[in-house]
């Protein structure tokens, strides 16, 4: 892990956070989430792929919002199994995968893989991923161009940690003994293998994942 890795654990530390609703604290840019008690929101992989994407969606909409925009949610919220995923554009789904397709403007997730991932390594995968994929889906709205994949990518994990730092400092979502553990490992275990930005499906190594939804934490996702 790289020098900046110590700083962000810190940072990450501090105010990570996700699995269980927040009480009694008004949020900054981001929901409540006051309709459901904290026991029945966000402590199962069900209920935190429920509590994610609500929480995610109804940030950026009142981020886009304050900036004069309207957000789009998108269509469907597709969960799948293996092979026997939605076509995007034509293309297959693939196991073992999340994605954002801007043909139909939805997003689908491998379940059987995503809570696998929960269960090895806790809920901070769905914190990760979800907020990614509609990282994804706020620069289709936003007509944002890449010269390369990795930055697309690495924009999204910005995106994801400055949601995820919204709702936790709003007190949408609480933290829990060991959070900030499971996010790193997270991220980590999603990086390139190689420092290779010019491949067509770079998404970042380990240590520039995390280093970009740090940012995106800290800084909040005007930043990215």
């Amino acid at each position: 892990m790289r020098a900046f890795s110590l700083c962000l654990a810190l940072v990450l530390a501090a105010v990570t956070a996700c699995g269980s609703v927040g009480e009694g604290t008004e949020p900054e840019a981001a929901p409540t989430g006051e309709e459901a008690t904290p026991s029945a929101r966000g402590q199962t992989f069900e209920s935190d792929v429920e509590l994610a994407r609500e929480l995610t969606e109804a940030y950026w909409k009142q981020t886009f919002s304050a900036a004069g925009l309207t957000y789009r949610p998108v269509t469907e919220f597709v969960a799948y199994r293996g092979e026997d995923g939605p076509d995007c554009g034509g293309q297959p789904s693939v196991p073992n995968n999340a994605f954002y397709c801007p043909v139909g403007h939805f997003i689908a997730y491998d379940e059987k893989w995503m809570n696998g991932l929960y269960e090895e390594m806790g809920d901070g995968s769905v914190y990760v991923i979800i907020p990614h994929e509609f990282g994804h889906a706020v620069q289709a709205q936003l007509n944002t161009t890449f010269r390369l994949n990795v930055e697309q990518e690495l924009q999204a994990d910005c995106y994801a940690g400055g949601t995820l730092g919204a709702l936790v400092k709003g007190g949408s979502l609480q933290t829990e003994p060991g959070d900030e553990d499971e996010l790193l490992i997270n991220l980590a275990a999603a990086g390139d293998p190689t420092d290779d930005w010019l491949r067509p499906d770079a998404h970042g190594t380990a240590g520039q994942r995390q280093e970009l939804f740090a940012k995106g934490y800290d800084q909040g996702t005007t930043a990215c």
